[in-house]
């Protein structure tokens, strides 16, 4: 019971610590990188499909993301989705192909976007500290019904606290290296 509840715990904080580095990936850094527009919703005939199941998307240089669509009649409908999209981003077709150059940010730019990095990292923490109370919550129970001693108990809760401590300590260390990453001209 106590391997399944540590188990249990470790898995969702895996969740959390992944969770995070998929919502640091979504905030724009000054350089290109193709998974940004994973989550640009194109009009695909009627339905909103993700870009990449309608376009080829490669980076061209560091400061420009190339979009091939397979449909060539896509290119206006990928250049509008691009643009409505929440990223800040201003594309233009040229001839088959959607370019979709980076604007460099601005020093208040990269303030703004690292508080929600941190906010997004205290999310996280938060969401880590939860886990850890339910999982402490479970171990009581089980020590109320009798069914575990209490050196056991303590024995797994210090577990349950080491768990915690390394996921903070991972998901510091990705706000750390995403901070010095927006930082960077």
């Amino acid at each position: 019971m106590i391997a399944d509840i540590k188990k249990n715990a470790e898995q969702k904080m895996k969740k959390s610590v992944e969770a995070l580095k998929t919502d640091l990936g979504k905030v724009r850094t000054g350089r290109a990188h193709a998974g940004l527009l994973d989550h640009v919703m194109v009009d695909y005939y009627g339905n909103p499909t993700p870009l990449p199941q309608v376009a080829n998307v490669t980076l061209l240089d560091g400061r420009t993301i190339g979009v091939s669509p397979w449909e060539k009649k896509m290119a206006q409908a990928i250049e509008k989705a691009i643009r409505d999209s929440e990223l800040g981003l201003n594309p233009m077709t040229q001839g088959d192909m959607v370019r979709v150059p980076m604007p460099a940010l601005t020093e208040e730019r990269r303030k703004d976007l690292i508080k929600v990095v941190r906010h997004e990292g205290e999310n996280a923490r938060v969401a880590v500290r939860n886990i850890r109370r339910d999982a402490n919550t479970q171990l009581k129970d089980l020590l109320k019904k009798k069914a575990v001693a209490e050196d056991e108990e303590r024995r797994a809760q210090d577990e349950v606290q080491k768990l915690t401590d390394r996921s903070i300590a991972e998901i510091d260390k990705l706000l750390e290296v995403k901070e010095a990453d927006l930082m960077a001209i």
